[in-house]
């Protein structure tokens, strides 16, 4: 089957022979000529004088001395002529987005030839439409129902605020054009439309050749007939009888051929009466049409690979297309491509958004914004993320150690002096007080990485994103770009995201990766759809715009129905002369997708005569058994086992929730990683903070047999009392116990929330006390141990468990009457016990580990109650001692009272429980030393979900 480049070449040489150069053959895109060409010498059999090739962009430019403008710089005259007008105190930063919406509409207006005066007229009296000869019935019966709407009954201030600028919308149009023609630009429309109008298109070739257009703007169609009636046109279109032939189309797909049938009767086809069979019936030939749905977009690029290699299509080079309706597939199809293709063309190039030179510009612009303290210095976050990017070793090799320094010292709120290790870092730290001065300090920096690698990613990626920044300096210098920092960190991610990489090579050759818009004019044997969703074919058809529907169609600019129609030619084409033709969609409905397959692909099942195969694409999954790891406790881990001097609540309660655990963090030796220092304060340094703060408050009081009074709560309750230690305690957490290396605090708005938070937490906690007055502090944070007599296969072990206390008070019990001694554990998260413990069992439980029941919690202050109740100096009267939580989140209410309970048996004394508890301890302690025992993995997978060790374990 003949390519409608191949019918078109034949044609041409039949017509015009061999010496083609005063022929201007016009595409709508430039890749079509690099095909047309090769057709060309291989229909001549002999070399050619090649044709002169255009886009229809070129053409119209070669007639016209204006410039097509900068789009940021569109903007800013936009913005000049807007304020001008309207007289409003808009700032360009909130006008620059519906600014560029408004040029959008101005070129559509200018492309279209409609009269701006006319669109834009006042429409206070709807009548006027009655006398308006320019118009159809038609279109004013569509402008008088859509402007009805703003009649003085259903006047609202939306619709107000609508007319009050759409009134000035044709004189902003007019200024804003003639704004512009004074510096010797235009956009594309305005460009197009004088070129029209001033009507000196001269011939500068014999011939114009138009090949493979759709959809004409209506400054396309005037240029097109100009030529015409000069006689030095010729056309040819690519279409199919299929959508294009009245006795064979059926109404939902006349959409393809709306527009080439129009102008075949207008304008013509140069292909003579007899290629007509090649060239337009091929639709209706055999064709092997699969639909293959998929879940995710990944699983579509990953198919591309099998799709190649099946029945060796990748063998058949440049008639082998993958066509993507998103290109965001792009880079997941390239590792997709398998390694037995030599040759690949590329055509939509690779996003510069994609290249890791556009995080390392993001967060160098992150550092001159939300990254800037109010002092000028720079918040450690964002230090830590730019000195750890893979960048920045291209700058400075001292970055890593600079890092290593500022976390060891802890050094939370630096100087810029001491970011200074180098002059590369000094450069680099340095607060930009101007968006010149920004702009000039990214340029220097990716000057200064250019030419540290040679990858040719690394070259391409910089040398873009340096002209793209190089753009916008430009206009701020100029004063055309005057808006605040973030805009200008806006406008570079938006122009970021738009810009493609291009790659280098032969297009001709190889399989053809592409966008659609990249598939005009050429044909293939093998086509791969991919993504080819509602809402990517058709695409676009939800463009923002100031111009409401109703009155686009009655002044014949560009609608939702064009769009809708030139993508259904777009994919009818595409196929047309496809042999063998895969189209894939995503069924997923995640990130706002709908999952649905395009209606084109409904229309073909429906109406064409094709047979198409229903497929799915599944992730290919395997069943793997994982073996848990065990580990036993051979000579080496007895010897460290031994060598423990104490086990804490926290190894026991660990080997309790999973025996692998306490193996990885206990005797490997694995621990996790410390956090990194931060401004947002972690739950672990909230509470950290929080015991800190108690200890501070009452550490005059620890150990000393003084008693506090309600005088002496009230007292420490003064709130520059309790603020002044919550800062200090805070100051302590960020830079550690050496007071020399405190520094002046800049809370930020979390912290500050935080700050608060803790003010009223440790005010609560006093209210609490206020209530028990009088009593005294036996001791605050302080290390109690006791030994234990363990029977091992190796004989009688003496252990010692224990570990620090928050709080040991002496108080008089309001519900038993009695002296009592209560270990105090502080837990600042939001979980409380909702269910208690029943039983003394079900602390020692395996299967109650990491529980709702916090046996956890039980144990702990269990433990420290009864070393507590046997300890002589601390409790030389032998009195009742009770363990307490004071879960502070939840410590409201009269009568508060954080004395555990088993079951519903308030625990007054833990002497009463402390034979079974024990036994039960010594149990676990002696299961830790039995070399019978072997660490292994808990049997309930829900502790695994959180487990850090869960890599290492085969879970």
């Amino acid at each position: 089957m003949k390519t409608f480049l191949q019918i078109v070449a034949q044609d041409i040489i039949r017509k015009y022979g061999n010496d083609l150069s005063r022929i201007a053959i016009i595409f709508p895109n430039k890749r079509a000529s690099l095909f047309l060409n090769e057709e060309l010498y291989r229909c001549a059999g002999k070399p050619v004088w090649a044709p002169n090739y255009l886009t229809i962009s070129e053409l119209f430019r070669k007639y016209s001395k204006a410039e097509v403008g900068d789009p940021i710089k569109l903007v800013c005259d936009l913005y000049k002529s807007f304020v001008k007008i309207t007289g409003k105190d808009e700032t360009l930063d909130h006008f620059y987005d519906w600014g560029r919406m408004l040029i959008s509409d101005f070129d559509d207006i200018d492309k279209n030839m409609a009269d701006a005066d006319k669109l834009f007229a006042n429409v206070a009296d709807i009548h006027e439409f009655d006398d308006a000869s320019y118009l159809t019935e038609e279109q004013k019966e569509i402008l008088k129902t859509f402007f009805s709407n703003f009649s003085e009954d259903h006047n609202t201030k939306l619709k107000e605020l609508f007319l009050s600028l759409w009134t000035k919308l044709k004189d902003i149009y007019n200024d804003f054009r003639e704004r512009l023609a004074s510096q010797g630009l235009a956009y594309e429309g305005m460009l197009y439309r004088e070129v029209i109008e001033n009507g000196r298109i001269e011939k500068e070739f014999d011939k114009y050749i138009f090949v493979g257009f759709n959809l004409l703007q209506k400054v396309e169609h005037r240029l097109f007939r100009h030529f015409k009636e000069e006689g030095a046109a010729e056309f040819y279109w690519d279409y199919d009888e299929f959508y294009c032939n009245p006795k064979r189309t059926a109404s939902s797909h006349k959409e393809a051929g709306k527009y080439i049938s129009m102008y075949l009767s207008e304008l013509g086809n140069s292909l003579p009466q007899e290629d007509y069979g090649a060239a337009y019936d091929n639709f209706s030939a055999d064709k092997t049409i699969s639909f293959i749905k998929a879940k995710t977009e990944n699983i579509q690029a990953r198919f591309v690979s099998e799709w190649l290699r099946q029945d060796g299509r990748y063998k058949d080079g440049r008639r082998t297309a993958v066509v993507m309706c998103d290109e965001g597939l792009l880079t997941g199809i390239m590792y997709a491509i398998p390694e037995e293709v030599e040759n690949i063309n590329i055509t939509t190039g690779y996003p510069l958004s994609q290249a890791p030179v556009s995080s390392f510009v993001s967060q160098l612009l992150d550092l001159q914004t939300i990254g800037l303290r109010t002092d000028n210095g720079f918040r450690i976050s964002f230090i830590r993320s730019l000195l750890t990017h893979p960048f920045t070793k291209y700058l400075s090799a001292k970055a890593s150690e600079l890092l290593k320094e500022l976390q060891v010292k802890r050094i939370l709120y630096p100087k810029n002096e001491e970011l200074w290790a180098d002059n590369s870092l000094k450069a680099l730290f340095q607060p930009m007080d101007s968006n010149l001065k920004l702009m000039q300090w990214l340029l220097n920096i990716l000057k200064n990485i250019a030419g540290k690698n040679e990858d040719v990613l690394f070259v391409e990626s910089v040398f873009n994103m340096y002209t793209l920044i190089n753009r916008i300096k430009g206009l701020v210098e100029a004063g055309e770009l005057d808006v605040d920092r973030i805009t200008i960190q806006k406008l570079l991610k938006q122009h970021i995201a738009a810009t493609s990489i291009p790659f280098h090579g032969e297009p001709a050759i190889g399989i053809q990766i592409m966008g659609v818009l990249e598939t005009r004019n050429l044909d293939f044997d093998h086509v791969l759809l991919l993504s080819c969703n509602e809402g990517n074919m058709p695409k676009g058809i939800r463009d923002s715009s100031f111009i409401p529907y109703s009155i686009r169609k009655a002044y014949g600019l560009t609608t939702v129905d064009n769009k809708v129609a030139i993508y259904s030619y777009y994919f009818y084409r595409l196929l047309q002369r496809a042999k063998d033709i895969t189209i894939a969609y995503n069924t997923s409905t995640e990130n706002g997708n709908k999952g649905e397959m395009s209606r084109f692909m409904l229309q073909l099942m429906v109406e064409s005569r094709h047979e198409i195969n229903r497929l799915s694409l599944h992730v290919g999954q395997s069943s793997v058994e994982k073996i848990a790891v065990r580990f036993e406790k051979d000579d080496n881990v007895m010897k460290i086992l031994s060598a423990y001097g104490s086990l804490s609540p926290t190894a026991l309660n660990r080997y309790l929730r999973c025996p692998m655990q306490f193996y990885f963090n206990n005797i490997a030796g694995i621990r996790e990683p410390d956090e990194d220092i931060e401004e947002q304060l972690t739950s672990r340094a909230f509470g950290n903070i929080f015991h800190n703060v108690l200890e501070e408050i009452y550490k005059d009081f620890a150990g000393n047999g003084r008693m506090i009074t309600s005088e002496v709560i009230k007292k420490l309750s003064e709130t520059q009392n309790i603020e002044a230690v919550v800062d200090r305690m805070f100051q302590k957490e960020m830079f550690g116990s050496d007071e020399r290396l405190w520094r002046k605090l800049h809370y930020n708005g979390m912290q500050l929330i935080s700050r608060t938070v803790l003010i009223k937490y440790v005010k609560r906690l006093l209210d609490i006390d206020l209530e028990l007055t009088p009593f005294s502090i036996v001791a605050l944070e302080k290390d109690m141990f006791m030994n234990l007599d363990v029977n091992t296969d190796e004989g009688v072990r003496k252990v010692k468990v224990g570990g620090r206390i928050d709080r040991l008070d002496m108080v008089n019990d309001p519900k038993t009457g009695r002296q009592t001694i209560r270990v105090i554990d502080y837990k600042t998260g939001g979980s409380d016990i909702k269910t208690p413990v029943a039983t003394i069992g079900e602390i020692f439980s395996a299967d109650e580990a990491g529980g709702k029941k916090h046996t956890d919690y039980y144990l702990q202050a269990m433990l420290y109650s009864m070393i507590a109740r046997n300890d002589r100096k601390l409790n030389p009267q032998a009195l009742p001692v009770s363990p307490a939580l004071i879960f502070i989140q939840r410590a409201f209410g009269e009568n508060y009272d954080p004395v555990i309970s088993l079951g519903r048996q308030r625990i007054n004394d833990v002497e009463e429980y402390q034979a079974e508890f024990g036994e039960g301890l010594k149990a676990l302690v002696a299961n830790i030393y039995d070399r019978k025992e072997a660490f292994a993995p808990t049997a309930n997978l829900k502790i695994c979900t959180y487990c850090p060790y869960k890599p290492l374990c085969g879970r």
